[in-house]
């Protein structure tokens, strides 16, 4: 049997109920769950390699044979490849891994195999499962979300697609309860020391509310809010449900999405 569940207004008032999809009565499964997500992290992986030539753009030849002409043997010098200088002269060591401007001895390879597949019927069921977390109070409030509703999933009217500013959402956050989530967020939101702000992000800042709907303006207009992420059912993936492999995310549903939902 399907659950049921309350649809809200913007004013955070209970319109009517409706028959969740049957993704939402999908059993639990963290082990799939925790799969899926680095998957789906490992297909953000860049590939990075070394110049193949790197290191071996240079005259540098080894001359270190006994019977070669211009061997080094007998001449109190290294026996390794050297730049080919002025009427057969030899100068630095070149090439090899040891010598200064040598190639690396084993450079990182763009060939290299980076993501971690997964098969298609196992993902939709893990995404089943984490759709149906989100449905589960004991396992959003494990993961440190703070709502006082007493009823999941948060579903709202198609109303809220069309929000364009982000007062508005804010707004409809504070009516649903569920605004302390994305304080929290905010106030534990901090700067990274260290160079690692030169390389990547600057700020570490903790997952809050997911808002997921079909379509809409509410896709920007969310966007600057604090931990909150903003999505088309269509581009839903596992690690936007469970980030860090920990299932239960705090989230909130358009009418439309959950139509959308029923085709999974």
């Amino acid at each position: 049997m399907n659950m049921m569940s309350e649809i809200y207004s913007l004013e955070g008032k209970t319109e009517k109920e409706i028959e969740l999809p049957a993704c939402f009565s999908e059993p639990i499964r963290p082990d799939l769950i925790k799969r899926a997500v680095l998957s789906d992290e490992s297909k953000l992986y860049q590939p990075k390699g070394a110049f193949p030539r790197a290191g071996l753009q240079t005259s540098a030849v080894y001359n270190g044979r006994k019977d070669d002409f211009g061997s080094l043997k007998n001449r109190g010098q290294a026996k390794l490849p050297r730049e080919v200088g002025a009427k057969g002269q030899h100068g630095k060591v070149k090439r090899i891994p040891s010598a200064v401007k040598g190639r690396r001895a084993h450079p990182p390879k763009t060939q290299k195999i980076l993501k971690e597949e997964m098969n298609k019927k196992e993902y939709k069921k893990a995404l089943k499962s984490a759709i149906a977390a989100t449905a589960n109070i004991e396992l959003v409030k494990a993961r440190g979300h703070i709502f006082e509703t007493r009823n999941l999933p948060i579903i709202l009217d198609n109303s809220f697609e069309g929000l364009t500013k982000t007062k508005q959402v804010l707004s409809v956050f504070e009516k649903l309860t569920i605004i302390k989530d994305i304080e929290k967020a905010k106030n534990k939101t901090k700067t990274l020391s260290g160079t690692r702000h030169t390389r990547s992000k600057s700020r570490y800042i903790p997952k809050s509310i997911l808002i997921i709907v079909k379509d809409g303006e509410v896709l920007k207009a969310a966007r600057n809010l604090a931990g909150v992420d903003a999505i088309k059912t269509s581009e839903l993936k596992v690690m936007n449900l469970a980030p860090g492999v920990h299932a239960g995310r705090l989230t909130v549903f358009s009418l439309n999405a959950i139509e959308e939902l029923k085709k999974i």
